[in-house]
Parts: C-alpha cells; sequence; structure tokens
C-alpha cells in the first residue's frame, strides 16, 4: 500500500476550503493540518472542516510529520510563508500570484533549486481536460499555425460599489487586482496552450469605482452577504476592475484578451479562443466540458468531454465517462494528482507537467510589464 502523505493548509477563505476538498478525493492523501492568524481561529476553523490539528504558522513549521504545506493565504504572505516552508523542508503547493514582485519570486525559485522540494503554483484552470485536449491538438499539429488569440475571463463579484474583498487594498493584494488574480490564469493558459511565448504588451486599465464601501464586518469572497448601510466605512481604490490587453508573441503574431470582475451575468466565465491556419479553437470554462473546433472547409465540430474520445495525452484529467460533468472542483484534483506523484518520486522533475514556482515567476514578469504598460501608456516588452 502507498505511503500516506500529510499535509497541511494555510488559510481557510474562499480557496483554502476547495484545496481541502480536492484533496480528500485522492487517495493516500491525509490532511492533518490546518493554519490561521491565531489558535483561536485556527481551532474554530479545524472543528468546522474537520481537520484533527489546528496551529499557528510557526508551529505548523515544526510539526515533522507534516509532508507538503498548500498556501491558501493573500498574497502578500504567499512569499515568506513559502520560503519558511522550504527551509523547513516541506514540499510547497502556493496559490497564485506566486508573490507580489519579481524580486521575491525570484528568491523563491532559487529556495526550490536549492532543497530540491516539489513546488507547485495553483494555475489550476489549465487542469480542464478540454484544456489538455487543445494543447495536444495542437502538438499534433492539428491546430496549425498560431494566427491570433482573443481570451476574455469575466467575473461579476465586484461590481457593486459595496462589494469587498482583501484583494482590493493592495498592501495584501499587491499593485494589480483584475490581472494578477484572474488574468493570471488567462495568460498561463495561453502561453500553455499555444507554445508560445509573450514578448510584449499593451494595457489600458479602468477603476469602474473610483471610490468603494468597505464593510466593518468580514466578509468572505464570493458569498454576497448583504449588510446594513452603517456597516461600511468609504476608502480609495487605487487597483483595476477592468481591463484590455493587447499582446505579441515570439512567432510574430498578434492576440488580446480582456479581464474583469465588473460584468453582470459572468460569474466566472473565462473564454479562450485560438486561431490556426488549419483549425480555430474555443472553450469556455462555464460549459467545460465541450470543445468548439471550426473549420473553413468542412463543417465545424463540438468535442465533447469522454475518456473514449479526447486524446491518449488529455485521457488522465478525465475521471468520469462521457456524459458525466467534469468542473471546477476537478482541476485542483488533477493538478494535486500529478503534484503528489512527484512528491512520491521524491524530486521536482526538470520538466513538470504541473505549474512550478518557475511559471509563477513567468506570470509575475508578464503581470508587471501590464501595470507598467498601463503607467506608460505604451507598448512594454517582456
Amino acid at each position: 500500500m502507498a505511503q500516506t502523505i500529510k499535509a497541511a493548509i494555510v488559510g481557510t477563505g474562499f480557496i483554502g476550503p476547495a484545496h481541502l476538498e480536492a484533496l480528500r478525493r485522492i487517495p493516500n492523501i491525509e490532511v492533518t493540518g490546518l493554519v490561521e492568524v491565531n489558535q483561536e481561529v485556527a481551532d474554530a476553523k479545524a472543528a468546522e472542516l474537520g481537520i484533527p490539528n489546528a496551529y499557528t504558522f510557526e508551529n505548523m513549521l515544526k510539526d515533522e510529520s507534516i509532508d507538503v504545506v498548500h498556501i491558501c493565504t493573500p498574497n502578500f504572505l504567499h512569499f515568506p510563508q513559502a520560503k519558511a516552508c522550504m527551509l523547513a523542508g516541506k514540499h510547497v503547493v502556493c496559490e497564485k500570484p506566486l508573490s507580489i514582485t519579481i524580486e521575491e519570486a525570484e528568491e523563491l525559485v532559487k529556495v526550490a533549486k536549492e532543497t530540491g522540494l516539489i513546488n507547485a503554483v495553483h494555475f489550476n484552470l489549465r487542469y480542464y481536460p478540454m484544456v489538455r485536449q487543445m494543447r495536444v491538438m495542437r502538438q499534433k499539429g492539428e491546430l496549425g499555425d498560431v494566427y491570433s488569440v482573443m481570451g476574455s475571463y469575466l467575473q461579476d463579484w465586484l461590481i457593486h460599489k459595496t462589494d469587498y474583498s482583501w484583494r482590493l487594498d493592495p498592501k495584501q493584494s499587491g499593485g494589480s487586482r483584475v490581472v494578477a488574480d484572474i488574468g493570471s490564469h488567462l495568460l498561463d493558459m495561453t502561453e500553455y496552450v499555444t507554445g508560445l511565448k509573450v514578448t510584449a504588451v499593451m494595457a489600458d486599465f479602468s477603476i469602474v469605482h473610483p471610490t468603494r464601501l468597505k464593510p466593518l464586518k468580514a466578509v468572505e469572497s464570493f458569498s454576497g452577504k448583504a449588510l446594513d448601510p452603517k456597516d461600511y466605512e468609504e476608502y480609495e481604490v487605487t487597483s483595476e476592475d477592468y481591463a484590455t490587453i493587447m499582446l505579441r508573441f515570439d512567432n510574430g503574431r498578434t492576440g488580446s484578451i480582456v479581464v474583469s470582475q465588473v460584468n453582470a451575468g459572468r460569474k466566472n466565465r473565462l473564454n479562450i479562443e485560438i486561431a490556426g491556419s488549419k483549425s480555430n479553437f474555443e472553450f469556455n470554462a462555464e460549459k467545460p466540458n465541450e470543445l468548439w473546433i471550426g473549420k473553413r472547409d468542412t463543417a465545424n465540430a463540438i468535442l465533447m468531454k469522454d475518456p473514449a474520445l479526447v486524446d491518449e495525452g488529455a485521457r488522465s484529467l478525465v475521471s468520469f465517462p462521457g456524459g458525466h460533468q467534469e468542473g471546477f472542483p476537478d482541476t485542483s484534483k488533477q493538478l494535486f494528482k500529478e503534484v503528489y506523484a512527484a512528491i512520491r518520486d521524491g524530486k521536482q522533475p526538470e520538466y513538470p507537467t504541473y505549474p512550478s514556482f518557475a511559471d509563477g515567476l513567468r506570470e509575475l514578469i508578464i503581470g508587471e510589464a501590464i501595470v507598467e504598460s498601463n503607467t506608460k501608456e505604451a507598448w512594454v516588452k517582456i
């Protein structure tokens, strides 16, 4: 029987419990520890989530039974926590962005290489089976030469002036919001599927609500809880609600993406369309079990997620038969399966199938260029 790998999760906002649920669906992995800001909160959350041990961060580091740590805290904590975990000999799965500066990310990549520990960034959206299918079809030549990429990632959870999240605080989230939060997923997917590298960006940001009303009570992401007017205080917003970005790729072609958290009715709509000389691929994360394949001279097609129909290179991400829908929670499970396979092998692969700290650094480099482009109102080379 395979040895049980023991994990701890740091942070219990929206994404921490999502990591927990995914890990509980993989054999021989046990989440034995939960970390929160203080012992009282940790005790309460561990009891609520059914996790046997509750820690402060420092005490979790001392527990030698913990093999791997999932960091699901606000962005400004990613660097110090990931570094401390690796120096304590623990493998790390970190939420994106990897850090809030390129320098911090470079140091994490360096520490990961020196320690040889498994390191991964939670770019889980590339783990929809039909996204892997697009990549495999492109590698087989079925897309042809890439002519253009058009992408959008639209949400509505910050559309109201009273909507609030820690992501609106630059001290916690960094200088960029919508680009760092959801744009990073779309940019990672673009390079992952096409095999191209973004070489230059031109960006234009919009702040829809220059001032917002911050609740004086805690509100979790996506919770949609209503408060009374007296429960708010006004504050200035400095990060973007909406961004339009033009891209140049290393094959000489161009693309564009739009990212927004203020589009009513769009709950979590990532859409990517890749135009090639032979075919056109379109994927929509709100219909994740379908891949639209466009043709000029023959009929268009919709390929449904089915282990009997997808290419062998995408089959490992399909857990259920055709017609049995798989979605967002399954992406984390599939990513973690590959990460924990590497943990069992005991070393970080030279070219991991999963997104590593190096991929996290890559997205920070692109993201910083996008912020610079908006400020300068000019093209910025990567």
